[in-house]
């Protein structure tokens, strides 16, 4: 993390197209790290960074889903906007904390 990021909400979770992960909520931004895990010893293991976008590049947020609950978030990127849903287990924490973290990074 760089100088000054504070880690504000991090979660084991799924995304659609991306897989199995970590998704991180800091002060600054949103990222995504892929895990790897054994079941023979309950291992995991962090592996690359497929995500990283700055607060002020998502767009827009919200929460879908009835059973398969999800969060999910709008964003320009170099390919242009994308769609990324996640499935986490609070999704009406994370779409709350991500819009107010969202609107405090636009008011610095």
């Amino acid at each position: 993390m760089d100088e000054g990021e504070k880690r504000i909400k991090q979660e084991d979770c799924s995304e659609d197209k991306l897989g199995a992960g970590i998704l991180t909520l800091t002060n600054k931004r949103v990222a995504f790290d892929k895990t790897n895990a054994r079941i023979m010893d309950f291992s995991k293991h962090f592996g690359d960074t497929v995500l990283n976008i700055s607060l002020d590049k998502i767009t827009k947020t919200w929460k879908e889903g009835l059973l398969m609950k999800k969060v999910c978030f709008t964003a320009k990127t170099d390919e242009g906007e994308q769609t990324f849903k996640f499935g986490v287990f609070n999704t009406k924490s994370w779409v709350k904390t991500l819009d107010q973290t969202i609107n405090e990074f636009k008011n610095q």
